[in-house]
């Protein structure tokens, strides 16, 4: 014998202080309704423009790197000797690394989302406190230089974005 319960059947069978209206299907429908999509959208389009302009290059900047370690690693890392086992093994999967972060930031930039790019800047200034300490190991200033200058840019557009007060 079969039984199928409504969604008033069950919740009243189980939960007697639950009322119908509070039934998941009524919670998801309320959850999804017009004026929920329009205050989305509005949170999504209060990036400056500016922020927007800078993730944009740096998506492309990201995606061209990541094209030139694949088809040109000659010109990114002069000092390694690329004929050496598994080098190219390791170049190709930076590429692809560089590749995500800057299709990550395209995506993020493309919706506008406060979070995305939030967490794609947050990765940004891991990748550069990494790349810090890796100069400070391999005694290359000009690593020290790029990844204290970039982990200030980084550093101020997670503020720039998160600012409570975003006007365009």
């Amino acid at each position: 014998m079969l039984v199928i319960l409504t969604c008033a059947d069950f919740t009243s069978a189980v939960y007697p202080w639950v009322q119908q209206k509070d039934c998941l299907p009524s919670i998801l429908a309320r959850a999804t309704n017009n004026q929920n999509k329009h205050i989305m959208k509005e949170e999504q389009k209060s990036l400056p423009k500016w922020i927007l302009i800078v993730s944009g290059i740096f998506a492309l900047l990201e995606i061209m790197v990541s094209f030139s370690l694949c088809f040109s690693p000659q010109s990114v890392m002069e000092t390694v000797d690329l004929n050496a086992k598994g080098v190219d093994y390791i170049i190709y999967m930076w590429a692809v690394r560089q590749f995500a972060l800057g299709f990550i930031f395209a995506f993020a930039t493309f919706k506008k989302s406060i979070p995305m790019l939030t967490i794609a800047y947050i990765f940004f200034l891991v990748m550069f406190v990494g790349d810090f300490f890796i100069g400070i190991l391999q005694k290359e200033s000009s690593l020290i230089i790029a990844a204290v200058v970039m982990c200030i840019i980084s550093s101020v557009l997670i503020y720039a974005i998160n600012r409570k007060n975003n006007k365009q």
